[in-house]
């Protein structure tokens, strides 16, 4: 627990504060790495599965998207492979009741699954992690 929350903390204090936002679809690229998607039932129903109580003090909030995402990716790479993660670009980022919900998204048809990674954002602790087949 304790190696988990200095982890956290000390990616915490590596990645810089700027935000990336695109809402449109049309606006999506190769190159970008997420959406903001403000409106997800399936984000919504995922944080109410996943919701648990932190007793403790948060030590460093995540105050964006996109460093929410750079965690993320620092968790999910070596767990499930960068090419495998970058694969499922753009992600699909909600923020909801103080949590990132994040999901990777594949075009369609596509065979395999996706990751979904939710994240608080007062102190860093995931709260759910997995990967569809």
């Amino acid at each position: 627990m304790k190696t988990t929350h200095f982890f956290l903390t000390l990616i915490l204090t590596l990645f810089s504060c700027s935000e990336k936002t695109s809402n449109s679809k049309d606006e999506l690229s190769q190159t970008q790495i997420y959406t903001e998607n403000k409106d997800s039932e399936y984000a919504k129903e995922e944080l109410e599965n996943a919701k648990i109580n932190n007793e403790f003090s948060p030590t460093k909030a995540i105050l964006n998207s996109k460093t929410a995402v750079e965690i993320a990716e620092n968790i999910l790479f070596p767990i499930y492979g960068k090419d495998n993660i970058i694969k499922q670009r753009p992600y699909d980022v909600n923020f909801i009741d103080g949590y990132y919900i994040i999901n990777g998204t594949f075009p369609k048809p596509t065979i395999g699954g996706t990751f979904l990674i939710i994240i608080n954002s007062k102190d860093g602790k995931v709260i759910k992690l997995t990967h569809g087949k």
